[in-house]
């Protein structure tokens, strides 16, 4: 068996979602939703040595997830069947962002195991190839695989790039509890049927999540992460939480909170990317 070493790592991008608004649900029992995606400078790494066994591997999974129902295995053994390619690979991954968190990390995980794969592995498969096959295994992949903030509409997969959005620091918490995107979604006091909006309208910062009512409820100690951060800057729950941001004036501000954050929360501070840093390391493949 010979491999091929690929020793730096490949990032995998968290996301926030500006705002999240709930429009309709399908007769699927899919949402129909619009939201704002903006990645972060911090994510998960992942690391991939090919091989020409056809075997696919994985170590650093998260715990308690079966490998085989991680979605770095089902993106690249999905990528292997879709492409008829009779290479392996031996994957790592460095988690860096907590699981129900809202940040993507899962789906961001398996965007860029489509997109890196799809170089080592010497497909050629086009981006919106990628991105309908990342639709099968997430609403959120094909998002990352595009590698550009975007108004996002359908279930979130209809993109339209957004690149000149400001890109501030921002101070991300987690309450260190996970949500359930299931539980939060079928909850009967979820608002459904938001009135579409308009890009102008979200320029204009009426628009909210309509998830973060549901999740304050269900989850106090998420409620008591944004009255915290209330207190210091506007807050905002993402995607279906549970992590809770703020844009702050400079990164020199969303550290000086950070330091005041209480235990046992934890937190983090990144700078807002309209470009996916997962771009910049393909490029330089």
């Amino acid at each position: 068996m010979s491999t091929l070493h690929t020793s730096a790592a490949w990032p995998a991008p968290a996301k926030l979602n500006l705002f999240l608004h709930i429009t309709g649900r399908r007769a699927d029992g899919y949402h129909e939703l619009q939201t704002v995606f903006q990645f972060l400078d911090r994510g998960d790494r992942l690391w991939f040595d090919v091989t020409d066994d056809g075997a696919i591997t994985l170590a650093g999974g998260l715990p308690g997830v079966a490998p085989e129902q991680d979605l770095i295995m089902r993106a690249a053994q999905s990528l292997a069947r879709h492409s008829g390619c009779g290479k392996g690979v031996r994957m790592r991954v460095e988690k860096r962002l907590p699981a129900g968190g809202g940040l993507g990390g899962g789906s961001s995980d398996a965007a860029t195991t489509l997109l890196a794969l799809n170089t080592l592995w010497g497909l050629g498969l086009a981006v919106d190839e990628l991105a309908a096959l990342g639709l099968q295994l997430g609403a959120d992949v094909p998002v990352f695989v595009h590698g550009a903030a975007a108004w996002a509409e359908g279930v979130g997969e209809q993109l339209t790039p957004m690149p000149d959005l400001p890109e501030p620091w921002y101070l991300v918490l987690n309450p260190k509890v996970s949500v359930s995107t299931a539980e939060i979604f079928s909850d009967p006091q979820l608002t459904r049927n938001a009135p579409p909006l308009k890009i102008p309208a979200f320029a204009s910062g009426t628009a909210l999540n309509h998830l973060q009512a549901v999740v304050e409820r269900r989850y106090p100690e998420v409620a008591r992460a944004l009255n915290w951060l209330e207190k210091h800057r506007p807050a905002r729950m993402t995607g279906s939480g549970a992590c809770v941001f703020a844009a702050c004036e400079d990164r020199r501000q969303a550290e000086a909170i950070l330091r005041q954050l209480p235990a046992p929360w934890t937190g983090f501070v990144a700078r807002g990317c309209n470009r996916s840093p997962l771009l910049e390391r393909l490029a330089g493949v």
